[in-house]
């Protein structure tokens, strides 16, 4: 057997470097550098905690979270929300090791927080209709294709620990 093959055959689908294309590295960092990150992330965990009640219970110690105008109104998730666009900016900042960008935090959501790696994805599919409404028809199919390939990186990387 040929060394490269098992090389190959050891290295698991996370370990394989992403191939971004100038599309979709232009397109993530056009995205992030016109969004309002105090507006975005915001909105993003707001809808999250609403369209996901259940996601509300690693949020505890956030206070009221009883009803929609609550966790839109909470300073905490406010402030959180835009904690998380910008622990983003990181990942558009080291788009080819996103991986290691996040190893910090996946061991932190995975074993101090117990957070269920599930809702990265929810949360990323929060984003993705925030940001699909603030940019309106140049939200293209395009560019959806280009920011949900960098959100499920993001997604991977953060769940790394839970593998």
């Amino acid at each position: 057997m040929p060394e490269n093959s098992v090389s190959a055959d050891l290295q698991t689908e996370s370990d394989k470097m992403v191939e971004w294309t100038d599309f979709e590295r232009n397109t993530i960092q056009d995205i992030f550098s016109r969004i309002e990150y105090d507006v975005v992330g915001p909105a993003a965990l707001a809808r999250c905690l609403v369209v996901y009640p259940w996601t509300q219970r690693y949020f505890g110690g956030f206070g009221n979270l009883y009803n929609a105008a609550a966790i839109k109104g909470n300073p905490m998730v406010s402030k959180h929300g835009t904690t998380i666009l910008n622990g983003l900016e990181r990942a558009v900042k080291n788009m080819d090791d996103i991986t290691n960008t996040y190893a910090e935090l996946s061991v932190l959501h995975s074993e101090k927080l117990h957070v269920d790696p599930d809702n990265f994805k929810l949360l990323a599919d929060c984003l993705t209709i925030v940001v699909a409404a603030q940019l309106g028809n140049e939200f293209t199919g395009e560019v959806q294709a280009a920011f949900q390939k960098f959100l499920a990186v993001v997604v991977s990387a953060l769940g790394r620990q839970y593998r």
